[in-house]
């Protein structure tokens, strides 16, 4: 009967072939299960017959993905079980590019591309599986990195699979059929091997590690150059480690050999004073670092000296029979300024001593961009309003007036005034005796009754809002200071003496002289950072802002000056603004100088009285704005800014073209790009070259007739 089923389905009549399969499965349906094993022949059977007969066979439930379609031939020469028939089943499933994903239940029939999207079981070991079924196992590599097994095992994958590698837990995820990841697992095994390179630290006596490790690796690099199959195989690699004055071998036992013999034959001592190495800094400035390494080199030297034999004892214990004083001659440092480097004359081990104190020190230093902001908003209002009166009646002998204390304003003032100027002496009068405001007057001077009222009002309002950004940039531990203003000068003293003409009463003054002390006025900026671990930044902070009183300006007692001032010392960190100190200063003052008893009346009071209100309100405040500079990049950005700002002003100054000098332009700077490729900042245009003058015409011969020639 199995032999009759599988020669009709080998039929090429498919209409056919599915009705006697119909038929046959309906009988088979009915058996328990397979009792004998049964010889599978298939000659170009559609793929989902077959589907339906494994089905039937092995009892399995199938999904079948309509992607799902072709024609197998399967040729087999001796009865299978059931487990031999799904293995051939998944084999030709796999050849006509499908694959079964197992479920709980069923079992999905899905083109093997996106097979391993699907629910496909994680293994640890492909034993007990199917060698068609598609697995997923997580292999974990022990001894070299897995991201360095990929590009290895790649081509042995086929494209429907995947590999790849976790770095952080160092495995490899690999999705394909059975068999092949167990062939994969099997290669990664014999990889996944330990090195079987050994370390070998060789000390060195009296050579510098540093220098033996340069020459041997420049010997090393040049064989490789010359003969390439001395590259083939481990590298032979060398590591100096300052600290131990060692130096650290790693390769093949032939390599290291040969290495070791080279620097045994390097590692020989040098003449004793004959060791003099010259230095160059990169940063830090050779004369200061010589107090510094004379201190560190003294206590070397001592140190050599302790530990020296004791003289007439070769090869004796240690001891104190040696002087310090020997050993601070073993030393010799020198600074050259011209080059800024160290000239030091040392033994070796006191030589790498230093070297390593160098390199610690000779670092490039960070800078430090500060900017204060001081911000400054005032307002003062002025009040003031009185009358003054003056009568003079000569028949009753009756005289009087009222003279309050309003400076400039007051009666008397304004009397003499009014005398000067009738007598044309105006020339006398100064600046400060002129009165502010409105003043009138009103009387009759006529009769022998004369009266007058001065009237004086003032209403004054002014606003101010100041804004000062001085910034300064400078090194770590390093002193800056800036200075905007101008050197006014203060008289502090003046002499003068008088001098007799003979018998004449009359003097004469002489040799008069004054003295002056000139101060800067204007804003001054003093700043001292430190830059402490992390980002804080210590700063040693004087910020002072000075100007001169225009109103004030007295020609006897010299200007007066506003002062702002604060001296301190704080800790902000990077890139932060921290408010140094400030003022908030709010005052009213008012005044009022009355006629007693007529000063009280109601209303007619304010004929005998004299009123003066002063408010002044004043918000003064100093912020920091540190900028930590560490590379280039950062002091290019913030350089860029501000280089930036001044630019735009400078293009909005040309906008205001001057008609009386239309054709001059006020300096600008150049764009950042044209500077990098020109190398200068200022448009500078050259100098127009005058044309060279022509040629002068060729000489003109004379005429034979005139007799120029030789006859």
């Amino acid at each position: 009967m199995t032999h009759w089923l599988n020669k009709r389905l080998t039929s090429r009549r498919y209409t056919l072939r599915r009705q006697i399969l119909a038929a046959l499965l309906g009988g088979l349906l009915a058996l328990p299960a397979l009792a004998a094993p049964v010889t599978l022949n298939l000659k170009d059977a559609d793929i989902n017959a077959l589907v339906e007969s494994m089905s039937v066979l092995t009892g399995k439930n199938f999904i079948v993905d309509p992607r799902v379609k072709g024609r197998v031939t399967i040729i087999s020469s001796k009865p299978m079980d059931e487990k031999e028939l799904y293995e051939v089943f998944l084999a030709v499933l796999g050849v006509h590019g499908f694959a079964a994903v197992p479920g709980d239940k069923v079992i999905k029939i899905v083109p093997a591309a996106g097979a391993k999207q699907e629910s496909v079981p994680t293994v640890d070991q492909s034993r007990g599986t199917e060698p068609d079924q598609v697995v997923t196992r997580v292999i974990q590599v022990q001894n070299v990195s897995a991201a360095q097994i990929v590009p290895i095992l790649r081509p042995l994958i086929p494209p429907q699979g995947h590999l790849a590698a976790y770095t952080p837990t160092n495995v490899l995820i690999i999705s394909d059929n059975a068999s092949n990841v167990e062939r994969i697992a099997s290669i990664i095994s014999r990889i996944d091997l330990a090195s079987n390179e050994e370390v070998e630290i060789v000390a060195l006596q009296h050579a510098s590690a540093t220098d033996i490790v340069r020459v041997l690796t420049a010997l090393e690099q040049g064989k490789a150059r010359t003969d390439p199959a001395a590259g083939v195989g481990a590298p032979t690699r060398m590591v100096a480690d300052e600290r131990t004055n060692s130096i650290l071998l790693s390769g093949d036992q032939t390599s290291r050999v040969r290495l070791r013999t080279l620097i045994a034959h390097l590692d020989t001592p040098v003449d004793a004073g004959g060791n003099t190495q010259v230095i160059y800094l990169r940063y830090a400035k050779a004369k200061d670092l010589v107090t510094v390494l004379q201190g560190v080199s003294k206590n070397l030297s001592n140190e050599v000296a302790r530990n020296a034999p004791i003289p007439g004892q070769p090869g004796g214990a240690p001891g104190g029979s040696v002087s310090s004083s020997s050993g601070s001659n073993l030393v010799d440092i020198q600074a050259d300024e011209a080059t800024n480097a160290l000239v030091v004359t040392a033994p070796p081990d006191i030589i790498r001593s230093l070297r390593s104190v160098i390199a610690q020190l000779d670092i490039r230093r960070a800078q430090v961009l500060v900017e204060a902001v001081i911000a400054e908003i005032s307002a003062e209002k002025t009040a003031q309003l009185g009358v003054q009166w003056a009568v003079d009646s000569s028949e009753q002998g009756l005289v009087g007036f009222t003279n309050f204390d309003a400076g400039a304003s007051s009666l008397a003032n304004i009397v003499s005034l009014a005398a000067q100027i009738d007598e044309g002496s105006t020339s006398s009068i100064q600046a400060s005796q002129v009165p502010q405001g409105i003043q009138l007057g009103v009387g009759d001077f006529t009769g022998t009754n004369r009266f007058g009222a001065l009237i004086s009002a003032l209403a004054k309002d002014a606003d101010t809002n100041v804004l000062s950004t001085p910034t300064v940039v400078t090194m770590d531990n390093e002193e800056a200071e800036i200075i905007v203003g101008q050197n006014v000068p203060f008289v502090t003293g003046s002499y003068t003496t008088t001098t007799s003409s003979g018998s004449s009463t009359s003097t004469q003054v002489g040799n008069p002289f004054q003295t002056i002390q000139r101060d800067d006025v204007g804003i001054k900026l003093k700043v001292k950072p430190q830059i402490n671990e992390g980002n804080a930044v210590k700063l040693e902070i004087s910020q002072e802002v000075s100007s001169v009183v225009p109103s004030a300006n007295a020609a006897t007692q010299g200007p007066t000056t506003n002062k702002r001032s604060i001296k301190t010392i704080v800790m902000v960190e990077n890139n932060q603004i921290l408010v140094l100190g400030g003022l908030i200063d709010d005052q009213l003052t008012e005044s009022a100088q009355k006629v007693p008893l007529l000063g009280d009346v109601p209303l007619l009071g304010n004929l005998f009285r004299y009123r003066d209100t002063n408010k002044l309100k004043r918000n003064l405040m100093v912020f920091l704005h540190p900028i930590i500079l560490r590379d280039p990049a950062q002091g290019t950005l913030y350089t860029s800014d501000k280089y930036s700002y001044i630019r735009e002003q400078q293009l909005a100054a040309r906008e205001k073209t001057d008609y009386l000098l239309p054709d001059v332009q006020p300096p600008l700077l150049k764009p950042p790009e044209e500077v990098k490729q020109q190398g200068t900042i200022l448009n500078m245009t050259p100098a127009e070259t005058p044309p060279p003058p022509p040629p002068p015409p060729p000489p003109v011969e004379p005429p034979a007739e005139f007799g120029f020639g030789n006859k």
